[in-house]
Protein backbone atom coordinates (compact mmCIF):
# COMPACT_ATOMS: atom_id res chain seq x y z
CA UNK A 1 0.00 0.00 0.00
CA UNK A 2 1.40 3.34 -1.21
CA UNK A 3 2.73 6.42 1.43
CA UNK A 4 0.19 8.73 -0.52
CA UNK A 5 -3.05 5.81 -0.11
CA UNK A 6 -2.19 5.29 4.19
CA UNK A 7 -2.49 9.41 4.49
CA UNK A 8 -5.61 9.43 2.30
CA UNK A 9 -6.92 6.70 4.21
CA UNK A 10 -5.97 8.21 7.52
CA UNK A 11 -7.14 11.56 7.20
CA UNK A 12 -10.83 9.90 5.89
CA UNK A 13 -11.29 7.41 8.63
CA UNK A 14 -8.98 8.88 11.85
CA UNK A 15 -12.15 10.37 13.66
CA UNK A 16 -14.83 7.93 12.07
CA UNK A 17 -16.60 5.02 14.05
CA UNK A 18 -18.43 1.97 12.83
CA UNK A 19 -22.27 1.39 13.79
CA UNK A 20 -21.04 -0.58 17.12
CA UNK A 21 -19.21 2.57 18.05
CA UNK A 22 -15.31 1.04 17.47
CA UNK A 23 -13.14 3.95 16.28
CA UNK A 24 -10.79 3.54 13.34
CA UNK A 25 -7.73 4.50 15.53
CA UNK A 26 -9.15 1.03 17.71
CA UNK A 27 -9.20 -1.26 14.31
CA UNK A 28 -5.44 0.03 13.20
CA UNK A 29 -3.86 0.09 17.01
CA UNK A 30 -2.96 -3.33 17.46
CA UNK A 31 -0.25 -2.94 14.30
CA UNK A 32 0.79 0.53 15.09
CA UNK A 33 1.68 -0.92 18.61
CA UNK A 34 3.06 -3.99 17.43
CA UNK A 35 5.38 -3.75 14.43
CA UNK A 36 5.91 -7.11 13.90
CA UNK A 37 2.35 -8.02 13.13
CA UNK A 38 1.32 -9.92 10.46
CA UNK A 39 -2.03 -7.55 9.57
CA UNK A 40 -2.31 -5.93 12.51
CA UNK A 41 -5.83 -4.97 11.79
CA UNK A 42 -9.20 -5.81 14.20
CA UNK A 43 -13.09 -4.81 12.72
CA UNK A 44 -14.44 -3.82 15.65
CA UNK A 45 -17.76 -4.61 13.83
CA UNK A 46 -19.04 -6.44 10.52
CA UNK A 47 -20.23 -2.73 9.42
CA UNK A 48 -16.24 -1.93 9.62
CA UNK A 49 -15.62 -3.73 6.66
CA UNK A 50 -18.13 -1.20 4.70
CA UNK A 51 -17.38 1.89 6.76
CA UNK A 52 -13.76 1.33 6.31
CA UNK A 53 -14.05 -0.23 3.40
CA UNK A 54 -11.00 1.66 1.43
CA UNK A 55 -8.68 -0.17 3.91
CA UNK A 56 -10.03 -3.62 4.86
CA UNK A 57 -10.92 -3.46 1.04
CA UNK A 58 -7.17 -3.31 0.03
CA UNK A 59 -5.97 -5.57 2.68
CA UNK A 60 -8.31 -8.50 1.73
CA UNK A 61 -7.35 -8.46 -1.79
CA UNK A 62 -3.44 -7.99 -1.09
CA UNK A 63 -3.30 -10.88 1.33
CA UNK A 64 -6.10 -12.79 0.26
CA UNK A 65 -6.67 -12.34 -2.90
CA UNK A 66 -10.42 -11.53 -3.36
CA UNK A 67 -11.48 -8.04 -4.89
CA UNK A 68 -14.42 -6.16 -3.65
CA UNK A 69 -16.29 -7.95 -6.34
CA UNK A 70 -15.55 -11.12 -5.14
CA UNK A 71 -18.29 -13.64 -3.60
CA UNK A 72 -17.78 -15.86 -1.28
CA UNK A 73 -19.30 -18.97 -1.33
CA UNK A 74 -19.95 -21.54 1.60
CA UNK A 75 -19.65 -25.17 1.07
CA UNK A 76 -21.10 -26.78 4.32
CA UNK A 77 -20.80 -30.61 3.88
CA UNK A 78 -17.60 -33.05 3.19
CA UNK A 79 -18.40 -34.06 -0.69
CA UNK A 80 -15.95 -33.22 -2.93
CA UNK A 81 -13.27 -33.18 0.20
CA UNK A 82 -10.34 -35.58 -1.04
CA UNK A 83 -8.02 -37.22 2.31
CA UNK A 84 -4.44 -37.58 1.09
CA UNK A 85 -3.86 -41.37 1.54
CA UNK A 86 -0.03 -41.83 3.67
CA UNK A 87 2.14 -44.71 3.32
CA UNK A 88 1.93 -46.88 6.70
CA UNK A 89 5.58 -45.43 7.37
CA UNK A 90 4.42 -41.79 6.58
CA UNK A 91 0.88 -42.04 8.60
CA UNK A 92 3.01 -42.91 11.56
CA UNK A 93 4.95 -39.49 11.73
CA UNK A 94 1.42 -37.87 12.15
CA UNK A 95 0.37 -38.31 15.93
CA UNK A 96 -3.28 -36.07 15.22
CA UNK A 97 -5.04 -34.12 12.60
CA UNK A 98 -6.74 -30.55 13.61
CA UNK A 99 -9.62 -28.97 11.66
CA UNK A 100 -10.22 -25.49 12.97
CA UNK A 101 -13.06 -22.73 12.28
CA UNK A 102 -13.33 -19.32 13.46
CA UNK A 103 -16.81 -17.77 13.77
CA UNK A 104 -19.10 -15.27 14.84
CA UNK A 105 -22.43 -14.34 15.15
CA UNK A 106 -24.98 -12.68 13.18
CA UNK A 107 -26.46 -9.82 15.40
CA UNK A 108 -23.56 -9.01 17.68
CA UNK A 109 -20.27 -6.70 17.52
CA UNK A 110 -16.99 -8.18 16.98
CA UNK A 111 -14.55 -8.70 19.95
CA UNK A 112 -13.37 -5.42 19.66
CA UNK A 113 -17.01 -3.92 19.77
CA UNK A 114 -18.86 -6.35 21.58
CA UNK A 115 -20.17 -5.43 25.13
CA UNK A 116 -19.53 -7.76 28.13
CA UNK A 117 -23.63 -8.04 28.31
CA UNK A 118 -23.63 -9.31 24.49
CA UNK A 119 -20.23 -11.30 25.46
CA UNK A 120 -22.22 -12.87 27.72
CA UNK A 121 -25.58 -13.41 25.71
CA UNK A 122 -22.97 -15.27 23.31
CA UNK A 123 -21.73 -17.91 26.02
CA UNK A 124 -24.95 -18.27 27.32
CA UNK A 125 -26.24 -19.40 23.47
CA UNK A 126 -23.26 -21.18 22.98
CA UNK A 127 -23.88 -23.29 26.51
CA UNK A 128 -27.59 -23.71 25.81
CA UNK A 129 -26.75 -25.39 22.28
CA UNK A 130 -23.89 -27.17 23.82
CA UNK A 131 -26.06 -29.21 26.38
CA UNK A 132 -28.19 -30.58 23.53
CA UNK A 133 -25.30 -32.22 21.70
CA UNK A 134 -25.42 -36.23 22.70
CA UNK A 135 -23.56 -39.49 21.38
CA UNK A 136 -19.78 -38.58 20.71
CA UNK A 137 -20.40 -35.00 20.44
CA UNK A 138 -21.75 -34.76 23.97
CA UNK A 139 -19.21 -33.46 26.96
CA UNK A 140 -19.31 -30.28 29.45
CA UNK A 141 -18.35 -26.70 29.15
CA UNK A 142 -16.36 -24.97 31.42
CA UNK A 143 -16.53 -21.15 31.98
CA UNK A 144 -13.13 -19.51 33.01
CA UNK A 145 -15.05 -17.12 35.55
CA UNK A 146 -14.45 -19.06 38.78
CA UNK A 147 -13.47 -21.94 36.97
CA UNK A 148 -11.39 -24.49 39.93
CA UNK A 149 -7.91 -25.20 40.45
CA UNK A 150 -8.79 -28.75 39.68
CA UNK A 151 -10.25 -28.14 36.07
CA UNK A 152 -7.86 -25.38 35.09
CA UNK A 153 -4.75 -27.94 35.70
CA UNK A 154 -6.95 -30.37 33.50
CA UNK A 155 -7.20 -28.30 30.27
CA UNK A 156 -3.68 -27.19 30.63
CA UNK A 157 -2.88 -30.59 30.67
CA UNK A 158 -5.12 -31.04 27.69
CA UNK A 159 -3.58 -27.84 26.17
CA UNK A 160 -6.53 -26.84 25.88
CA UNK A 161 -7.05 -23.91 27.95
CA UNK A 162 -6.42 -20.17 26.32
CA UNK A 163 -5.39 -17.72 28.51
CA UNK A 164 -5.32 -13.72 28.58
CA UNK A 165 -2.08 -11.86 28.02
CA UNK A 166 -1.76 -12.01 23.72
CA UNK A 167 -0.76 -8.40 23.45
CA UNK A 168 -2.44 -7.76 19.74
CA UNK A 169 -5.33 -9.22 21.17
CA UNK A 170 -4.87 -6.47 24.13
CA UNK A 171 -3.94 -3.52 21.87
CA UNK A 172 -7.30 -3.94 19.85
CA UNK A 173 -9.57 -4.66 23.04
CA UNK A 174 -10.12 -7.89 22.88
CA UNK A 175 -8.79 -8.80 26.41
CA UNK A 176 -11.71 -6.53 28.14
CA UNK A 177 -13.62 -8.14 31.08
CA UNK A 178 -11.31 -10.93 31.21
CA UNK A 179 -12.41 -13.52 32.01
CA UNK A 180 -16.09 -13.22 31.90
CA UNK A 181 -18.13 -14.79 29.20
CA UNK A 182 -15.57 -16.89 28.16
CA UNK A 183 -14.93 -20.77 28.52
CA UNK A 184 -14.13 -23.87 27.04
CA UNK A 185 -16.56 -27.00 25.70
CA UNK A 186 -15.12 -30.54 24.97
CA UNK A 187 -16.72 -33.44 24.21
CA UNK A 188 -15.97 -36.49 26.77
CA UNK A 189 -13.70 -38.03 23.74
CA UNK A 190 -11.40 -34.94 24.10
CA UNK A 191 -12.38 -35.18 19.93
CA UNK A 192 -14.08 -32.00 19.64
CA UNK A 193 -13.41 -28.62 21.61
CA UNK A 194 -15.34 -24.84 21.39
CA UNK A 195 -13.81 -21.65 22.31
CA UNK A 196 -16.26 -19.15 23.40
CA UNK A 197 -15.02 -15.67 23.19
CA UNK A 198 -10.99 -15.58 22.80
CA UNK A 199 -10.70 -14.14 19.33
CA UNK A 200 -13.56 -14.45 17.56
CA UNK A 201 -16.61 -15.55 19.41
CA UNK A 202 -16.27 -19.13 18.60
CA UNK A 203 -13.66 -21.28 17.91
CA UNK A 204 -14.57 -24.81 17.04
CA UNK A 205 -12.20 -27.90 16.58
CA UNK A 206 -12.24 -31.57 15.72
CA UNK A 207 -9.32 -33.41 16.73
CA UNK A 208 -8.32 -37.26 15.51
CA UNK A 209 -5.87 -39.38 16.22
CA UNK A 210 -3.73 -39.72 13.16
CA UNK A 211 -3.77 -38.69 9.34
CA UNK A 212 -7.21 -39.39 8.07
CA UNK A 213 -9.66 -36.58 8.44
CA UNK A 214 -13.06 -38.75 8.42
Amino acid sequence: MSRNLSDEIWNEYKDKKDEAGVTFKTCVFSGVKNLDSGIGLYAGDHSSYKVFNKLFDKVIEEYHGHGPSAIHNSEMTAEGIVNHEFSAEDGALIQSTRIRVGRNLAGYPLGPGISKEQRDEVMAKVVQACNTFEGDLKGTFYPLDGMSKEDQNKLIADHFLFKEGDRFLEACNLNRDWPSGRGIFHNDAKTFLVWVNEEDQLRIISMQPGANIF
